[in-house]
């Protein structure tokens, strides 16, 4: 073991030698062999990661390059900024398997939306965003531009008229590491996150068009754009943190290519790593197996693929410290 290592590392290679945790350093070691041999690599973020608090984590990967483009949810995109602004106003309920029908009404009238742990202030952190992104939208609808909804979010951290609320350690927000770096972000089914629905009732009320906000389809065209200029020599990694439409959605860019396109020299992932809790059986597409995407044209016989069955808050943070050589 190299000596530059910290002592994170340290402790893991000393114990995690078996089962999952074997998986999960396995996964670490061929993530930073990758990046090693000059490939690049996706982070697809799901479920509420950032409420979970991964950009203590990830923003560091960010800002040392161990990250070349970023999928996530709706929720993942504005979650971490919404932590940023109101982290104070955050609400835990340790006790939250104990929560009876009456307690969450209760936490709902008080304007507390729970994510498992922990319940976001909607005043203070949906509200306080929503009168800077929306002059950010209108400004853009009047001009008559469009952009991506994770562009609207970067040009409202990069103004810094936000910087009055921040509650955190700015180094710990990942969506301002992102923007600082003009990070390529993709953020599929956008619309289901609060931020989108809230854009949505503007459209409803005729306040802004519609057409104002890049849409999904566009969001592939141009990932599709991204993978044909960025997956030359060694390749494009996939590191999946859970399961659902951010790790779906761009994993399908390959064969889009290589069946639709007729695009027959494009390269697969060169590799994959999921950290999931999903049983596999079903037919869940999160609980699949990484063998089952070689049918589909997602993944060569020869890609490195790994799955750590595990819960992603505790295994992704212990993986990127090993990356980070912490």
């Amino acid at each position: 073991m190299s000596n530059t290592r910290g002592p994170i590392s340290q402790f893991m290679e000393h114990n995690y030698l078996h089962f999952n945790a074997a998986a999960m350093m396995d996964a670490a070691k061929g993530y930073e062999t990758h990046l090693d041999e000059g490939g690049k690599m996706m982070i697809t973020l799901a479920g509420a990661m950032s409420t979970a608090e991964l950009g203590i984590s990830l923003a560091e990967m960010i800002r040392q390059d161990k990250v070349a483009i970023i999928s996530c949810t709706g929720a993942n995109l504005e979650e971490d900024i919404m932590n940023l602004v109101a982290h104070s106003h955050y609400k835990r309920v340790p006790n939250y398997r104990d929560l009876s029908p009456q307690d969450e009404w209760d936490l709902l009238e008080n304007h507390y939306n729970r994510v498992t742990d922990t319940c976001i202030p909607e005043e203070e952190a949906f509200r306080r965003l929503q009168k800077h992104i929306h002059k950010i939208w209108k400004d853009a609808d009047d001009a008559g531009e469009r952009y991506f909804p994770h562009e609207y979010m970067y040009k409202m951290l990069l103004s810094g008229d936000l910087e009055q609320y921040y509650e955190i350690d700015p180094k710990n927000s990942w969506m301002l590491a992102a923007a600082e770096k003009n990070l390529p972000i993709v953020v599929p089914g956008w619309e289901d996150s609060t931020m989108g629905n809230i854009f949505a009732s503007y459209v409803m009320k005729q306040e802004l068009k519609a057409s104002t906000m890049k849409s999904g389809i566009e969001y592939m065209g141009w990932l599709a754009d991204w993978y044909i200029a960025n997956s030359a020599g060694k390749g494009i990694g996939f590191f999946q943190i859970g399961g659902g439409i951010a790790g779906d959605f761009p994993i399908c860019v390959v064969p889009m290519l290589y069946q639709d396109m007729e695009m027959e020299n494009i390269p697969f992932w060169s590799y994959f790593c999921q950290i999931s809790d999903s049983t596999t059986s079903y037919g869940s597409y999160s609980g699949a197996v990484p063998n089952e995407k070689i049918t589909w044209g997602k993944l060569d016989i020869h890609t490195p693929k790994f799955i750590v069955e595990s819960d992603a808050t505790i295994v992704a943070p212990l993986m990127f410290a090993w990356i980070l050589k912490q």
